[in-house]
């Protein structure tokens, strides 16, 4: 379980997240919001790259801090920045990823060869990163992700930029590794997570509205609509949760 207590960030005068607050199992969770609203804050304390100014955030009962390197092991992120190296090939880039995580040698081409075939990257896997498309740079990121089958998956904007093809297969890729992990997936892409995420937390102005699915939103914000006339409706006409 990953709980986020009391948590608060602040840049300059700016308080950018204010008092976030909540409890997640398995399953995975959309987190919306627009730009400037503090998802990218948020994921990135989550992640360790960031440290909140006050506040805390627990895996199974014990802070992040405290777990150091045991608590990196079980996380996967992806950041919507393409930091990627061009020089490097696919496969070197993974098994770089792989070493960091701490990956067992004789486990490493395994795994590299497991979340390539998921993320449909093959063909190129020995192709130098600079030669690939946007949309294969993002499905190598995934890839990065989910490598060493960690227990909490942290995704910013993982879809964009994919055909509808990949797109569809980056979400069932999703809905399958959910049943033992805690995915966070930060979209603009709102349809993306509508049939995927369990559920919705909504993020506005640093503030945590709403943790819940996407059906209870649909429900109250958008009757007869979808997700994406939740968030019209919450963020374009300024309605409150």
């Amino acid at each position: 379980m990953l709980e986020i207590k009391n948590l608060n960030k602040r840049y300059g005068n700016k308080l950018v997240l204010k008092n976030i607050h909540c409890k997640l199992t398995n399953g995975v969770y959309g987190l919306l919001g627009p730009n400037g609203t503090g998802k990218s804050t948020l994921m990135n304390i989550i992640t360790t790259n960031l440290k909140a100014d006050s506040g805390e955030i627990l895996w199974d009962g014990n802070t992040i801090e405290k777990l150091g390197n045991d608590y990196r092991k079980v996380l996967g992120y992806m950041p919507q920045q393409q930091g990627l190296y061009n020089g490097f090939t696919g496969y070197m880039f993974l098994n770089y990823i792989a070493v960091l995580k701490d990956i067992p040698k004789k486990d490493i081409k395994f795994e590299i060869k497991k979340v390539t075939e998921s993320v449909n990257l093959m063909d190129s896997i020995h192709k130098k990163i600079g030669t690939y498309s946007g949309g294969m740079k993002q499905r190598l990121l995934i890839a990065s992700a989910i490598i060493g089958n960690p227990k909490l998956i942290v995704l910013d904007e993982p879809t964009a930029g994919l055909d509808p093809k990949e797109r569809v297969r980056v979400k069932n890729l999703m809905a399958s590794l959910a049943k033992d992990k805690i995915i966070i997936i930060a979209t603009h892409i709102v349809p993306d997570i509508e049939n995927m995420a369990a559920s919705i937390l909504v993020l506005k102005e640093g503030i945590l509205l709403k943790e819940t699915e996407p059906a209870k939103l649909i429900q109250k914000y958008a009757l007869n609509g979808n997700l994406e006339d939740v968030y019209m409706s919450i963020f374009a006409n300024g309605e409150e949760v």
